[in-house]
């Protein structure tokens, strides 16, 4: 350990600047500036340089990028997909869920969709969060509220909550694949206008 701290303060911006003023001290001593006190200038001038050097900057940690972090939310999605295949849910909750998921799908398949949703941050945390967390976090409430509501019926039913949240998740997803489609709009209006500025 301590023959790696050795090898890292060698290679240290410190250390090198310190040799590089200790350099300095060495040329003052062969044009006779510094006399016979030539190794306090030498060792001075090493240490100066060593203080004045900018720290060592760590290096960043090293993240996923989004395609990769796409990737695993496909993953995660094949497991909700299996756990939402055994629940029961009423009809129209049922339905709404299955436009949900046909949506995220093909937000999800690999491809040009994907290329794109790759470059958004943002969109890949919404679909994210919307597969992680929401989904999952709506269906398991209203199992179990509807247990519930079976001890005490009279109250309102968890299926309109439920059909309300997957409504909701719907229209965050619509709006994702709207402002995609709206990036390949402006993509393929830029390449017109390139063109035509290219003809004039």
């Amino acid at each position: 350990m301590a023959t790696s701290r050795a090898l890292t303060y060698l290679e240290s911006r410190k250390n090198l600047t310190g040799c590089a003023c200790g350099l300095v001290g060495l040329v003052l001593t062969f044009t006779g500036v510094a006399g016979p006190y030539w190794p306090v200038v030498v060792a001075g001038l090493y240490g100066a340089g060593a203080l004045i050097a900018p720290p060592e900057r760590p290096a960043l940690p090293d993240f996923p990028d989004p395609s990769a972090q796409l990737d695993e939310v496909r993953g995660d999605f094949g497991t909700l997909r299996g756990y939402l295949a055994g629940i029961d849910l009423p009809p129209a909750a049922a339905g709404k869920l299955t436009e949900l998921t046909d949506l995220l799908a093909a937000l999800l398949e690999p491809g040009w969709v994907s290329e794109i949703l790759a470059q958004d941050p943002e969109g890949v945390h919404a679909l994210s969060r919307a597969v992680r967390q929401d989904i999952p976090e709506a269906v398991d409430a209203f199992v179990r509220t509807r247990w519930w509501h079976r001890m005490t019926p009279g109250q309102e039913p968890p299926e309109r909550h439920l059909e309300r949240q997957l409504d909701l998740l719907r229209q965050e997803a619509e709006k994702l694949a709207a402002e995609l489609r709206e990036t390949e709009s402006r993509r393929q209006e830029s390449h017109t206008r390139y063109l035509e500025d290219r003809s004039d």
